[in-house]
């Protein structure tokens, strides 16, 4: 096993707490959880809606992924928290699907909890795999 190599991304929405983006070992990477944050405006409200809110942490995730060197073809897992679960969960799913195609959806849990920071409607998170490269 190698050691754990814990990324930060100049890209991606500054961390909101004491965390890495990423943490990377043996090819697996371990992404923090998203909100809908600017990422070049960390101070700026969040968008309103889950539509608008679910689109722009589908949108950090590929940052932090394209960081990596990877994309949502990588993703084996993903958690999906939301304040408001009845309510958003088709509207956040609608969104979601977009950025996966049919033959590559990871596994998923889905949660309903009572706050997210930044007062957030929807944080997602996720797990992705880098293939080993082929030696000749």
């Amino acid at each position: 096993m190698t050691a754990p190599v814990f990324h930060l991304m100049d890209r991606a929405p500054a961390p909101v707490a004491p965390y890495s983006h990423a943490v990377e070992i043996d090819g697996w990477c371990l992404i923090t959880g998203q909100l809908a944050t600017d990422p070049d405006e960390d101070a700026k409200p969040l968008p309103d809606g889950i539509e608008a809110q679910t689109r722009r942490t589908m949108e950090n995730l590929r940052l932090v992924l394209e960081g990596l060197g990877l994309d949502f073809s990588h993703v084996v897992s993903a958690r999906v928290f939301l304040t408001e679960f009845e309510r958003d969960y088709e509207a956040m799913n609608t969104v979601y699907a977009e950025y996966f195609g049919a033959d590559t959806r990871p596994a998923r849990t889905c949660i309903g909890v009572t706050g997210i920071a930044r007062k957030a409607l929807v944080e997602i998170d996720c797990i992705a795999y880098r293939p080993a490269k082929k030696v000749r």
